[in-house]
């Protein structure tokens, strides 16, 4: 290498280099575009606390109908359970009221001549040919306890196993009574809004 100089010469004049700067043109200097005011710090706080108070409220906002529907929801929800719990109690009730007539029935099957009295009321008087229809066990016990009163009227007793003790059908020529168990207990449930069979055990 050599340590010759370059002569004064032939260098041209010193200039100090200083790097680009990245988004400006030219020069390398900054320009500020005159009539552009910059916000001071207090204004810059002041936008932030801005957009933070409006991020704030919008999120409360959110937050707040999130919570109003989840209620919603909720209160829809506890509606349904009572109205599925009161359903539930009704269907309960009625099944243990079914089971206490059976066996009231089969504890004191007498209770049936008070149905019989009632349906023979209902009828016109002077029916001829009028007559009841008893499962069998049933038409013994009101041959002993009402046969006599009943012959007097005209009345006569048949007997038909398919019909569950307890109950009974009163015939005359021109009407019939459906005083089974069955239709007895299925008017009672239609009177409460319910649809429940009489189930033999």
């Amino acid at each position: 290498m050599s340590n010759s100089a370059i002569p004064k010469e032939q260098t041209a004049a010193y200039e100090r280099w200083e790097p680009t700067s990245f988004g400006t043109v030219g020069t390398g200097k900054k320009k500020i575009e005159p009539g552009v005011v910059l916000p001071t710090a207090m204004q810059l706080e002041e936008i932030q606390r801005q957009a933070h108070d409006e991020g704030y409220q919008a999120g409360y906002q959110e937050g707040a109908q999130r919570m109003a529907a989840l209620l919603n929801t909720m209160e829809q929800a506890l509606q349904q359970a009572d109205q599925d719990i009161a359903q539930d109690l009704l269907s309960l009730s009625l099944e243990v009221a079914r089971q206490m007539v059976q066996q009231m029935l089969k504890t004191n099957p007498e209770i049936l001549l008070n149905t019989i009295r009632e349906a023979i009321s209902s009828l016109p008087h002077f029916n001829q040919g009028a007559h009841l229809v008893l499962h069998p066990d049933d038409a013994t016990m009101v041959r002993a306890s009402m046969g006599e009163q009943l012959a007097h009227t005209g009345w006569k007793i048949f007997e038909d196993a398919q019909i569950t003790r307890g109950g009974a059908r009163v015939e005359t020529a021109h009407s019939q009574i459906d005083a089974t168990l069955e239709n007895r207990w299925q008017r009672i449930v239609a009177a409460i809004g319910q649809d429940s069979s009489w189930i033999q055990e």
